[in-house]
């Protein structure tokens, strides 16, 4: 059964609201508490969208951030700042994509046009991987290790808090919904607990549908990095 709840809170007057809280990973693997996307939702029309630019880094054979929120409309930029060729790609649900094979020191860019959750892999690399999180709301955030998150800026009204983590199965992020009736100033929201227990793991093959070769097929030398 899933239960959702109507918070109100009281707060003095300001331009907008805060609203701010903590998530907590249980049954995790991971001490650390961070990549998890909120977002606020209004429950009557659609709020008006700055879609922006913004950068998932490739370096040292590693996507940066891992998770990174946008919203719909959103252009990301995926620079390759190592000294080989990188091939980000996604086959996945939320938007596929294929940025093809670039060289160093180049970039590529994909403007994210609906929401949803796009799983992004290297074709070269089978270990490199990020989330892009598409949500169509301006009033979003990615918690920090120790699970804290803020979202500013918040006009007054009613609102729906969703929540995305990588580890968490589509049932558990369901029952977490909240509908949060937002006023003014600072609102700080009941701790959320967020548990991995149920998710599994899918292996992923590259962009063709194959399995990785045992030795990634890099063009040109890395050097330093692990």
């Amino acid at each position: 059964m899933i239960f959702r709840w109507l918070i109100f809170f009281s707060c003095w007057p300001a331009l907008g609201a805060t609203v701010a809280g903590t998530v907590e990973l249980t049954q995790a693997k991971s001490k650390s508490w961070d990549g998890v996307v909120v977002w606020l939702e209004p429950v009557d029309g659609k709020p008006p969208l700055t879609p922006g630019r913004f950068t998932l880094d490739q370096k040292n054979k590693k996507f940066s951030p891992h998770v990174l929120a946008v919203p719909v409309g959103a252009t990301v930029d995926f620079p390759n700042h190592d000294p080989i060729f990188h091939n980000a790609f996604s086959n996945f649900a939320g938007q596929p994509f294929d940025t093809g094979l670039y060289a160093p020191g180049t970039s590529q860019k994909i403007t994210f046009r609906r929401e949803g959750f796009v799983r992004v892999f290297c074709n070269i690399r089978a270990n490199m991987s990020a989330v892009i999180v598409v949500v169509p709301t301006p009033y979003y955030a990615v918690s920090l290790a120790n699970g804290s998150w803020q979202i500013p800026n918040v006009p007054p009204g009613e609102y729906r808090l969703r929540l995305f983590h990588e580890r968490a199965t589509e049932e558990t992020l369901r029952k977490l919904e909240l509908r949060v009736k937002v006023g003014d100033g600072i609102m700080t929201m009941p701790r959320v607990a967020v548990s991995e227990s149920g998710y599994l793991q899918v292996p992923h093959q590259n962009k063709h549908g194959r399995p990785y070769p045992a030795k990634p097929q890099e063009s040109g030398l890395y050097i330093g990095g692990k």
